[in-house]
């Protein structure tokens, strides 16, 4: 049987979303710039989902819009869209209302308790093989352990730790989901970013004395800070 011309399956992504917490588009495109030029090989031409929760239902979508993607950032959804008259200019103008899920539903309260499963154990995921340029590589809710190296304009994620045990030229972010207690490890860092719990660093912000060095990466009061490994 041939195989058909298209195949519709369910996947996920992890995409950086822009809260706007103001309604002047001059003002927002002026912040994303800030914040690009801070991160540019980071950010420069990334896919976003903008998060509208805070902006009035009269907000000039239009000219929002283009704020946004004048500065290279490519809208691929709206969270938090609230007001109807938002949601119409959105429908107008193409972009898909996303809907970040519901809360789930309370027990009434003469239910009875039920036991609950214990979580399932956290587990590691290990690569053993090169990663290379265009890669990503994203460890859920668990740490990611790379035995080999890794290539300049490869991307590895963890919601844990990250141990490199290569030469690391990609981008490492650790902590992924939040969690400020992760850390990541390498035996010859040469990174193009790294990350924890959204702190970042690019090359140009790794102290030369650690660069091409075995060096910890963790967050201590909110920043970021590296040590020798060995």
């Amino acid at each position: 049987m041939s195989q058909p011309p298209i195949e519709l399956k369910g996947s996920s992504f992890t995409l950086s979303v822009i809260h706007l917490h103001h309604d002047r588009p001059d003002v927002v495109r002026e912040a994303i710039q800030d914040k690009i030029s801070e991160a540019p090989a980071f950010l420069k031409h990334a896919p976003v989902v903008v998060n509208v929760a805070n902006l009035p239902a009269d907000v000039n979508w239009n000219a929002m819009q283009r704020a946004v993607t004048d500065s290279g950032l490519r809208i691929v959804g709206v969270s938090g869209c609230r007001h109807e008259q938002l949601k119409r200019s959105l429908n107008r103008a193409g972009i898909p209302l996303l809907s970040e899920g519901k809360a789930p539903a309370r027990k009434p309260q003469d239910a009875p308790p039920v036991a609950e499963a214990p979580p399932p154990p956290i587990r590691t995921r290990v690569i053993s093989t090169p990663v290379r340029s265009g890669q990503q590589i994203y460890a859920k809710q668990c740490d990611l352990i790379v035995t080999s190296s890794v290539s300049a304009g490869a991307e590895l994620i963890a919601d844990g730790n990250i141990h490199i045990y290569g030469m690391m030229r990609g981008r490492a972010l650790a902590g992924a989901s939040g969690d400020s207690t992760s850390q990541i490890f390498c035996t010859h860092l040469s990174a193009e970013l790294v990350s924890i719990a959204g702190q970042y660093w690019i090359m140009d912000q790794i102290p030369a004395a650690f660069f091409g060095k075995a060096a910890r990466l963790c967050l201590q009061d909110g920043a970021l800070t590296i040590q020798t490994l060995f």
